[in-house]
């Protein structure tokens, strides 16, 4: 599959592998890390930022792909929805169907209230789908949730809410008892011992997976328990305005049906928003790892109803996404290819970083060595730098690869490359949303009774996100959250719905000049080939 320039390098990292399998390049100080993120990590390109001038956040700065759908027209006109004709009324409204929102409605569930998911795809379309790696949790002899706190609280630059990473450190071993109950898949060793493995940036080995589709297996089973409890999923079904009472609570949501376009309204006592990330807008160009769905609508719907964000101004470039073969340009390529033994060369043969670095130390240096460095191995479509597998089988023995890594492995091969045998490319892809929604510990927003979980909170990880750290919470906040909803609304009686909000924001806009011709949230990404006309 290989040839010309990218064969011509792959042969330097095939002569340097035996010096490079020997070799433990050193971790970076401090102060080298924050010298090489501030000169090559996205989160650090000024002039691809906006300052909002409207809303809960005027005056901070998000990406400017972000700013223009936050500061955008509602894809409804609020006097022409009948508020008065409700087609679901329930305790707990879920919107989205991945791990949080799953998660989340099996709790609300087993808490005795009524509940619904809404998902304007399919149940399980959803970036928890295509998660690979693992899921973090201190619960072995060695470990502790105080080492997995400062663990995550130096990877997030100290930037965690320290409420809200304690929440997520204390409940990750129940979290990963409740999965194992649940029928998940966990690798595990022949006395039944779960076998864990480190991440990038951890001290610990606590990574728990299932093979490298972790996420897919997670997301099977709440599904399968969602589905058995006959909790009701209103799918292909989009929420496109929350709706408050007169109180200025939150008591539901304005839904359209993504095929017959039909407008449907929900009331419900408590709404938790499990919308997930926002890779589908492709900040700054970037390839993304992300789901289709995944445009960062509850942060516009939030937003919009009077929820502040959180370091909506960061996000995660994962450093490993596919740079050839073009036609999977973008898909992750797991960190647990690292943790189990290959290391990131560049076009030179030259291991030039410590393969377990931190996710944007990581991705920073990848671009350095594509860029400034002059040491990137062009594609024909990109640039990228190898990442040597083949070393996993010359570390771990014989059937490694196909034991521990198996999707990355069928993945490569249906374009020829076996990754038993040749290294694969790779560049950063856009992966996680770091900022979202702000919370207080027991999942709720300034909005009352307006809940938030997984992918769309701010908070928990900082400006930079552990591996196993995201699976992680969409498990303890999406629990929480649900548990939480559904307590609350045993107190709630639901006021006379109302859209002023979106009117109000609207007004906002136009007394601030912003005048856009651009509707939110935008549901789906557009891959549509523009044609020049003359």
């Amino acid at each position: 599959m290989y040839s010309g320039e990218i064969l011509e390098s792959m042969k330097k990292v095939e002569a340097a592998r035996a010096k490079n399998i020997q070799l433990e390049p050193r971790r970076m100080t401090a102060e080298e890390k924050e010298t090489l993120l501030a000169t090559y990590h996205p989160d650090y390109k000024q002039n691809e930022f906006a300052i909002l001038q409207v809303g809960p956040n005027k005056g901070d700065k998000v990406p400017t792909e972000l700013a223009a759908l936050l500061q955008a027209n509602s894809r409804i006109h609020p006097e022409k929805i009948d508020l008065t004709k409700v087609d679901y009324d329930v305790d707990v409204l879920v919107i989205g169907g991945g791990g949080a929102g799953a998660s989340a409605a099996i709790e609300a569930d087993e808490a005795g209230a009524k509940v619904m998911i809404v998902t304007k795809l399919r149940i399980g379309d959803a970036n928890t789908m295509m998660a690979e790696g693992g899921i973090q949790a201190a619960d072995k002899p060695n470990d502790s949730p105080a080492i997995h706190y400062l663990d995550a609280m130096g990877g997030g630059h100290f930037a965690n809410k320290p409420e809200l990473l304690s929440k997520l450190v204390m409940e990750a071993p129940a979290a990963i008892k409740w999965l194992n109950e649940l029928g998940v898949e966990f690798d595990k060793a022949a006395d039944g011992t779960m076998i864990t493995t480190h991440g990038g940036g951890t001290s610990r080995k606590r990574m728990h997976a299932a093979k490298d589709y972790s996420g897919a297996e997670i997301m099977r089973t709440l599904r399968d328990e969602v589905l058995n409890r006959e909790i009701p999923v209103v799918d292909f079904t989009a929420a496109i305005e929350l709706i408050l009472d007169q109180d200025g609570k939150a008591a539901g949501a304005v839904l359209l049906n993504m095929e017959t376009k039909e407008i449907k309204i929900a009331r419900a006592k408590t709404v938790i928003i499990a919308t997930g990330g926002a890779g589908r807008l492709h900040y700054q160009g970037f390839p993304t790892s992300n789901h289709y769905g995944a445009t960062a609508d509850g942060l516009i719907l939030g937003y919009r109803a009077g929820a502040k964000l959180l370091y909506a101004d960061t996000l995660q470039y994962h450093p490993t996404g596919v740079a050839y073969p073009e036609q999977i340009f973008g898909a992750l390529v797991t960190e647990k290819v690292r943790s189990v033994g290959a290391m990131l060369i560049n076009s030179e043969g030259e291991a030039f970083m410590h393969p377990l670095e931190t996710r944007d130390v990581s991705a920073a240096s990848i671009i350095r060595e594509c860029s400034t460095n002059g040491k990137g191995v062009h594609t024909g479509s990109g640039v990228g730098v190898w990442l040597d597998t083949p070393m996993i089988e010359i570390k771990g023995g014989e059937g490694t690869i196909e034991k521990r890594i198996p999707a990355m492995m069928r993945m490569f091969a249906k374009y020829d490359i076996d990754i038993r045998k040749v290294p694969i490319l790779v560049y950063p892809t856009l992966h996680y949303q770091n900022g979202g929604l702000q919370i207080t510990p027991d999942g709720m927003t300034a909005v009352e009774n307006l809940f938030v979980a997984g992918e769309a909170v701010g908070g928990i990880h900082g400006r930079n996100r552990l591996m196993g750290n995201s699976l992680l919470d969409i498990i303890v906040f999406g629990r929480s959250a649900g548990k939480n909803a559904a307590i609350k609304s045993r107190n709630v009686t639901v006021g006379k719905l109302t859209l002023s909000h979106v009117a109000k924001f609207a007004k906002e806009m136009e007394e601030a000049g912003i005048h856009s011709d651009i509707v939110s949230p935008k549901l789906l990404p557009d891959y549509t080939r523009k044609r020049n006309t003359i």
